[in-house]
């Protein structure tokens, strides 16, 4: 990584925000300039904690008074939509948190936004920077097979009530965190979706199970089985004729070969374990994305793929 200088500043201040100056803090060359959030004190205690150079109470004071090259947009969901566009009235490329919009509708207005200003916005979508996510992309990509891509999810819409998420948010919860785990889906499963069959359908009122078949041009084949009442893991496997990969839990891959009972672990990365996982490798990538180097920087639009992919399950 270069360390040429890269201004970056943050919105929001909440714990997203922090494991974002923890790991932008890291890479090399990286300075970070400035801090806003509607809650100034957070602000004063995060820009204190991570030696953020000023706090300012608005989104145009914050980009004139620093002319940052990278802004990371990490607030609640509700506000994503506001905060993103206003943002896109200055030229930094833009990192902002998953989902891009609490629906498919506002992600749309947010990506037409986008191309309405030609910005540079990217999405954190950061499992596909864990070392295991890598390890795993990485040896398919020699693997010309098709691929079943086998995704397991589980959520409850009480456990989001706990944590105190308004219900606008909880009614969106397929957007605001199956997310994480809907991704690999597009991330792993190669050409164009031809279809999507909802094997058991959502119903937000009874759910415990939702199962659905996703097809693709290249002829590989992903099934998504959500528990929403009931025990469940974050859990993905890929299976090809001459290997089986399985990440359970995310951060940690394995791989079965053909006429083998054994798995072989791979080892995870320092950074996944010292920073909240894919953040450092995401940050670095981002960076790599504001000075216009080569990266692996998902950008709105591969969100917006997966924000499809969600709609079709759950409409």
């Amino acid at each position: 990584m270069s360390d040429v200088e890269c201004k970056v500043a943050i919105i929001g201040a909440g714990n997203m925000a922090k494991e974002h100056a923890r790991a932008f803090k890291d890479v090399p060359g990286v300075r970070l300039v400035g801090i806003h959030s509607r809650t100034r004190s957070k602000a004063e205690i995060l820009a204190h904690e991570y030696n953020i150079a000023g706090v300012y109470d608005t989104i145009p004071e914050l980009y004139n008074k620093t002319q940052p090259d990278l802004v990371v947009i990490a607030v609640i969901e509700t506000s994503m939509k506001t905060v993103c566009i206003d943002c896109l009235n200055f030229p930094w490329t833009i990192l902002m948190e998953k989902p891009p919009g609490l629906t498919l509708n506002e992600s749309n207005e947010i990506e037409a936004e986008v191309k309405k200003h030609q910005r540079k916005v990217l999405v954190g979508l950061n499992r596909r920077f864990l070392s295991s996510t890598r390890a795993v992309h990485t040896d398919l990509a020699t693997i010309k097979s098709p691929r079943f891509i086998y995704v397991q999810d589980q959520q409850s819409l009480a456990f989001a009530r706990s944590l105190g998420h308004s219900e606008d948010v909880i009614k969106n919860w397929m957007y605001a965190n199956s997310i994480h785990v809907i991704d690999y889906i597009r991330f792993f499963g190669r050409g164009d979706i031809t279809s999507i069959v909802q094997i058991i359908p959502w119903d937000p009122e009874t759910s415990q199970i939702v199962m659905a078949k996703i097809t693709f041009s290249s002829g590989d084949i992903a099934i998504y089985e959500g528990i929403w009442q009931g025990p469940g893991p974050w859990a993905v496997s890929i299976t090809t004729p001459e290997k089986r990969w399985e990440m359970r839990p995310l951060e940690q891959a394995m791989f079965q070969n053909t006429g083998e009972r054994n798995l072989h672990l791979v080892d995870v990365h320092p950074w996944d374990m010292q920073f909240k996982p894919g953040f450092r490798l995401q940050a670095e990538m981002a960076v790599a994305a504001a000075q216009n180097k080569k990266n692996d920087s998902p950008t709105i639009y591969d969100a917006m793929d997966t924000m499809r992919i969600i709609q079709g399950i759950f409409q």
